[in-house]
């Protein structure tokens, strides 16, 4: 099934190119630069109606949801949210879910790349569980705003309270500390909701706010902010620790899930591998890496870049993941884009 919200009568909205990541939404509505300054001020509204949405029913949901993945569901009272992800056996991130607790259901927001794996996952997991997993992308339709409280009408996810610069709490301890000492300082401020709409109100809601913003200001201040989207800022061996996950989206004292003692062993005995950095990009090339160029660092390839975008007042930024001993203010090249990795996200 194809979702395309390009469809909706809505003045200005610019298809994005081949490129960007988020297909079948606005990429912006005319000044993308002054969409960003809107949305750092909580005004306005983004289509990121191409998000897949799966719903879990049944007595057994919570307990079922918790066992597969790396967040303490059980815990969730109604009306919240949380971050959870999927891992491989080994630990490595496979997908990221946004998990909202309604009061007979849980409802999963997941990029759309996500959505068939991990239905097909559940599905195969459900043995004697009582639950029922539905395909909920046709009748639900995510928006973000730039608001962090919980909507009034609306199954609503918030973003952690770390995306904000605010410290990680109720997240566990273990052997190997808090799980603040990942990300001791957030570059910027990312923080917001995702709401699920009716999708056959989701045009007149758009059309009720007073500006809205496409996903390039919204993906603009995420990257700013040093928050990684594991669909283009991950590859397949990256694990929680080396993009600021661990707390986010990870319980330490919580056990019992694939990909466990990885974790654990980690945290507690080691050091990630690799790092997150923000990357100032030099803007006279007037363009933006491709995703997954390698970062070259003296003609010797130290990591790749995942997103990277336009910001209203820092210029062409990315993120990248490095090897952990990279030094910080190091001149490099992305793409043959010269720039500098000039703040560590993730640090130890």
């Amino acid at each position: 099934m194809t979702i395309n919200s390009l469809a909706l009568n809505l003045t200005g909205q610019v298809r994005p190119p081949e490129s960007v990541v988020d297909q079948d939404v606005a990429w912006h509505y005319g000044d993308p630069l002054r969409e960003q300054k809107n949305l750092v001020q909580g005004l306005g509204a983004v289509d990121i109606s191409n998000r897949g949405v799966i719903k879990i029913a049944g007595k057994d949901r919570k307990a079922f949801l918790h066992s597969l993945t790396s967040q303490h569901i059980d815990r969730l009272n109604e009306k919240e949210s949380c971050n959870t992800l999927l891992l491989t056996p080994n630990g490595h991130i496979e997908h990221e879910l946004h998990v909202i607790n309604e009061k007979e259901e849980i409802l999963l927001i997941v990029e759309k790349s996500s959505l068939i794996p991990v239905l097909e996952f559940f599905k195969k997991m459900v043995f004697m569980s009582e639950v029922v997993i539905t395909d909920e992308t046709s009748n639900l339709a995510t928006v973000f705003e730039p608001i962090r409280e919980i909507h009034n009408d609306f199954p609503t996810w918030l973003t952690p309270l770390n995306y904000s610069g605010k410290p990680i709490q109720d997240a566990g301890q273990s052997a190997g500390g808090d799980p603040n000492r990942y990300v001791p300082k957030r570059p910027g401020v990312f923080q917001g909701r995702e709401i699920l709409i009716n999708r056959n109100e989701l045009e007149k809601y758009l059309k009720s706010k007073e500006s809205l913003a496409g996903t390039w200001a919204l993906e603009a201040l995420r990257i700013a902010a040093g928050v990684a989207r594991v669909v283009v800022d991950a590859d397949h061996r990256t694990i929680p620790h080396e993009i600021g996950l661990i707390g986010n989206a990870v319980h330490l004292e919580k056990g019992c899930y694939r990909g466990q003692e990885t974790i654990a062993r980690v945290h507690n005995l080691g050091k990630p591998p690799r790092k997150l950095v923000l990357i100032h990009l030099d803007g006279s090339p007037n363009r933006l890496p491709k995703e997954k160029s390698p970062i070259i660092v003296d003609g010797v390839e130290v990591g790749f870049v995942g997103s990277s975008a336009q910001h209203y007042e820092l210029g062409p930024i990315a993120l990248g993941i490095v090897k952990s001993k990279t030094e910080v203010l190091l001149n490099l090249a992305v793409d043959e884009i010269p720039g500098t990795m000039q703040e560590v996200v993730v640090g130890q």
